[in-house]
C-alpha cells in the first residue's frame, strides 16, 4: 500500500465490539485520535458508548461507518471476527489497516490473507481481560503494563506494524511478535486451558458448600465466571492445542492421585515442591 505513514493522532479508528475489551481500547484512545467510531449489534451498548462519549459515532451497520475510517479493530468472539472478516470487503471499498483483538490467531490470520489487496492486515492479542465481559465493565487502565501480541501476516506492511504499535503505546500495553502457529500453542496453555480448569473446579464442587467458600476457591474458579458465548469459538478455534495441554493437566491429576492412592506422601511432597518452583519462575 503506498500511503503516507500512519499517525494515530490524525487518524480514524473504528472498534467493531464494544464489550469489555472494546470499550476498554476506546476508552485508553480517547483524544489519541481523530476519532473513534464504534460498531456492534446491540443498540442499547452503542447508545451507552456514545452517551458516556466512549466513541464519538457509532451505528450497527458497518457499511454507514468503515468508509470513514483509517483502521478497524476487531473486538469480538472468534467466530464473529471470522464473519467480519469474510464480509468485510463488501462494507467499504477503500483501504484500511485491519487489526483483531481475538484470543487465537491461525484461523483468524488465515482468514485476513484472503482480503483484497486494498486491505492491509495485522493479527493482534492484548493477554489481559475480566471474566465480566460487558462494557459496564470497561477500564481505560486495563491494558496498561498487559502484553500485547502481534502476529503479522507476509503481506502485513511496515506501517500496519507501525499503526499496531502505536495502538499498543497509546493504551500502555507491551508489544510482542509471535507466529499465529506458536501463538496458538502457548495460548491453550496459559489462558484456554486455566478456563477448562476453573469450569471443571467449579462443577466438581458440591453446591452446599458454597456458603464456606473463601479466597483460594474464588481466585481458582474465577474464570469459570466467563461467558460461554466467547470462550466455546476460542476453544472450537483451537481445538487441537487444547486437548494436548488438557492431556498433560489429566497426566499431571493422575501422578497426584496415584501418590494419595498409594499413600506415598514423600513423592508427593516432592511433586508439590516442584510446582512450587515452578509457579515462582511464572510470577517473577
Amino acid at each position: 500500500m503506498n500511503e503516507p505513514d500512519f499517525t494515530l493522532a490524525t487518524s480514524k479508528i473504528a472498534i467493531v465490539g464494544m464489550g469489555l475489551m472494546g470499550g476498554s481500547l476506546a476508552l485508553g484512545l480517547r483524544g489519541k485520535c481523530a476519532a473513534l467510531y464504534g460498531i456492534g449489534p446491540r443498540r442499547a451498548t452503542l447508545e451507552l458508548a456514545l452517551s458516556q462519549q466512549i466513541v464519538d459515532y457509532a451505528d450497527t451497520d458497518p457499511a454507514k461507518i468503515l468508509p470513514e475510517v483509517d483502521m478497524v479493530i476487531l473486538s469480538a468472539p472468534i467466530p464473529a471476527i471470522l464473519t467480519f472478516l469474510d464480509q468485510l470487503p463488501t462494507f467499504t471499498p477503500n483501504p484500511c489497516i485491519v487489526i483483531d483483538m481475538g484470543s487465537t490467531k491461525k484461523l483468524i490470520v488465515e482468514s485476513m490473507s484472503r482480503l483484497p489487496e486494498r486491505f492491509d492486515p495485522i493479527g493482534g492479542h492484548p493477554i489481559c481481560g475480566k471474566e465480566k465481559l460487558s462494557l459496564a465493565n470497561a477500564e481505560r487502565t486495563l491494558y496498561y503494563a498487559a502484553p500485547f501480541i502481534l502476529t503479522p501476516l507476509e503481506r502485513t506492511s511496515a506501517r500496519a506494524i507501525s499503526a499496531a504499535n502505536q495502538i499498543i503505546d497509546a493504551i500502555g500495553a507491551k508489544a510482542k511478535v509471535l507466529d499465529a502457529v506458536e501463538h496458538d500453542r502457548i495460548l491453550a496453555a496459559t489462558s484456554h486451558l486455566p478456563f477448562l480448569i476453573s469450569s471443571a473446579l467449579a462443577l466438581a464442587t458440591p453446591q452446599d458448600v458454597a456458603p464456606f467458600v473463601g479466597p483460594g476457591f474464588k481466585s481458582t474458579s474465577r474464570l469459570a465466571g466467563t461467558s460461554s458465548s466467547m470462550m466455546l469459538g476460542v476453544l472450537q478455534s483451537n481445538r487441537e492445542n487444547v486437548l494436548n495441554a488438557l492431556h498433560g493437566m489429566q497426566s499431571q491429576l493422575a501422578e497426584i492421585e496415584s501418590t494419595l492412592s498409594s499413600e506415598d506422601f514423600g513423592k508427593l511432597e516432592i511433586i508439590l515442591n516442584q510446582a512450587q518452583s515452578k509457579y515462582q519462575t511464572f510470577i517473577q
